[in-house]
């Protein structure tokens, strides 16, 4: 079979490409590869963002299914380096892309073919549908292994789309890599496959038609309220954080203290012995 067309392709800084092809009538399948792991870089959220509107302004609506063209990874997070050199970073890049997602006005489906950590499984979780790979790439919030705090929409968006609240607590608090097969009995990923695979879901569920009313936007921005007030509301998310680690670091202070007194009362009775 010759190689399918692309429809257009977009830049990710020097070396990296989103490809956009269409594997099936008004399938839209957003190809990554910005080596070597497809960091969530300003240029790789810029590039996608843009392949969004693309799609969204000049073609028939139908249905944006993401994946990579690195076989290792769908994606391995962020990029700290240029997340955190930046204050405008995560209100100006990040959340607009995952707001763009959730809230998108055609169906979506991420198809995890290596990896997704951090970030990675989080943008796919702002899809709609996940696939993934039978047999390659985990799917793990490592965050606890390298000490980074989440920030409020990254753990609301879990909240709202697992099935299980134990799951998260597995992958939040364990950072418990799931295989294919996990992650589909946890409720992670809707099913197992590669593009074939998806392209079979797709057409028993009828996706390429869900967006004809025009309402899919607006009843997923509905339906995941919270996680897309996190994302618009930044600096209110950030003030409610800050707030809550100095109050933790007052408390801090009085757990010291009240060790201190305790230690300090052992020894003065132990004295008077």
């Amino acid at each position: 079979m010759p190689p399918i067309p692309p429809l257009f392709k977009l830049p990710i800084g020097p070396r990296g490409t989103i490809t956009c092809t269409q594997p099936s009538q008004r399938v839209y399948l957003l190809t990554f590869d910005s080596p070597p792991d497809n960091r969530l870089t300003p240029e790789f959220c810029g590039a996608f963002v843009l392949a969004l509107d693309i799609l969204d302004r000049r073609f028939e609506k139908g249905l944006v299914l993401t994946t990579s063209a690195i076989p290792k990874f769908y994606s391995n997070g962020l990029d700290f380096e240029s997340a955190f050199k930046s204050k405008s970073f995560f209100p100006e890049i990040l959340y607009p892309l995952w707001k763009r997602l959730l809230t998108y006005p055609m169906p979506t489906i991420a198809l995890i073919n290596g990896h997704a950590f951090a970030a990675g499984i989080m943008t796919a979780m702002m899809h709609d549908y996940r696939f993934m790979n039978p047999h390659r790439g985990f799917v793990c919030l490592n965050e606890l292994e390298f000490g980074a705090p989440l920030k409020a929409p990254m753990s609301s968006i879990f909240r709202q789309k697992l099935p299980n609240p134990n799951t998260y607590r597995t992958m939040v608090l364990e950072a418990k890599r799931f295989n294919a097969l996990e992650a589909l009995q946890e409720g992670i990923v809707d099913g197992l496959g590669m593009v074939p695979e998806v392209l079979k879901f797709v057409q028993e569920m009828r996706l390429v038609d869900k967006a004809k009313s025009g309402v899919y936007g607006q009843l997923k921005a509905e339906m995941w309220r919270e996680t897309v007030g996190y994302l618009e509301d930044h600096v209110g998310s950030e003030v409610i954080i800050e707030d809550k680690i100095q109050g933790e670091k007052r408390c801090q202070e009085q757990r010291e203290q009240r060790v201190t007194d305790w230690e300090k009362f052992k020894e003065h009775k132990g004295a008077k012995l």
